[in-house]
């Protein structure tokens, strides 16, 4: 195991800087310049082609292309317009507010899914099946925007407006003005609250693949020989279901997390904006606006680090899913 970690972190290295050089060009061909947003019209000519040289805009492409990769290899994303310091800063305190929403989502999703695939695969054909079919078909095909901002309408506007439920959920933010003055448990309390519609809105949406995956790899594993056996030992029906069947059943669908990783990233990206989360979603939305170069690249080539991270880690979990597959 430790022989394949380390060859394929190695072979990680060359794609993510693959992913670096793609990030760099993609942004600094575009249309448009930094400095636009900076200046204004009393400025000079003098003092505009001043700012260009001291953010080093005025040299060449490839010359700004080879320093920015030199200042990469060193652990140095370059210095962020609009924040004023360095990306490496911005990115250390937005990184863990999108690794909670992230890995918050992706584990409920999972649950979920793999859940509502075993009571599909159980009661194949019954009317469960169907609704939650249904169901699972209808949350797929919604865009993950769309259902946040109907979540808010309804769990936080209507909620606490219209309804005056008890409980109703925030709109926007991590955490309440006062939060500081709350006690442990109160400040956990205030922190789920407010991460219950940005997490459902991505969950919803990876659970409905991956329940349907589930079914049918749980279809399959069900006929096999073994669990058949199994069930001829007079094991009861949970413990075949979840101790021998789920098991096997679960190695396609680890495939998934290695494959939802882009999609839960860029679900980040709106999820974030709608929800005013301040992660890296709405961190890159608010540079592209400003056009801050530096902080797009960084961001971005953090998104495609984690999803080649995220491949790694699938790899991994086939070993304990599975004993029968050794990578050494």
């Amino acid at each position: 195991m430790g022989a394949y970690l380390l060859r394929r972190t190695l072979i990680s290295i060359p794609l993510v800087l693959g992913i670096a050089t793609l990030v760099f060009f993609v942004i600094n061909l575009a249309p448009g310049d930094p400095i636009q947003v900076m200046i204004s019209p009393e400025m000079s000519p003098q003092v505009i082609a001043q700012m260009r040289a001291n953010f080093g805009l005025d040299q060449p492409l490839p010359v700004r292309y080879v320093k920015w990769m030199a200042a990469l290899v060193q652990g140095d994303l370059g210095y962020s317009y609009s924040h004023r310091r360095p990306v490496m800063q911005v990115i250390g305190d937005i990184l863990p507010n999108t690794i909670l929403l992230s890995t918050a989502a992706l584990a409920v999703s999972f649950l979920i899914g793999v859940l509502i695939g075993i009571v599909q695969s159980v009661r194949q054909y019954s009317l469960a099946d169907q609704a939650l079919s249904v169901i699972a078909l209808f949350f797929y095909s919604m865009p993950s925007f769309w259902l946040a901002l109907m979540l808010i309408l309804v769990f936080a506007l209507f909620a606490r407006n219209v309804w005056e439920w008890p409980i109703y959920f925030p709109p926007s933010g991590t955490r309440s003005v006062n939060a500081d003055l709350l006690g442990p448990i109160e400040q956990l309390t205030d922190r789920l609250k407010y991460m219950v519609l940005p997490v459902t809105s991505l969950a919803l949406v990876l659970s409905a693949g991956i329940a349907r995956y589930t079914r049918s790899s749980m279809l399959e594993v069900v006929r096999q020989d073994y669990v058949r056996t199994a069930r001829a030992k007079g094991l009861s029906e949970g413990v075949v279901i979840l101790k021998h069947a789920l098991r096997n059943a679960l190695i396609p669908v680890i495939t998934l997390l290695g494959l939802y990783l882009p999609v839960l990233f860029s679900g980040t990206v709106f999820i974030e904006t709608v929800f005013g989360w301040p992660g890296m979603g709405k961190t890159i939305v608010d540079a592209i606006a400003l056009r801050d170069y530096p902080l797009v690249m960084g961001t971005s080539l953090i998104f495609g680090a984690m999803v080649v991270l995220g491949n790694l880690v699938a790899d991994l979990l086939y070993a304990l899913v599975d004993p029968r597959i050794r990578y050494d």
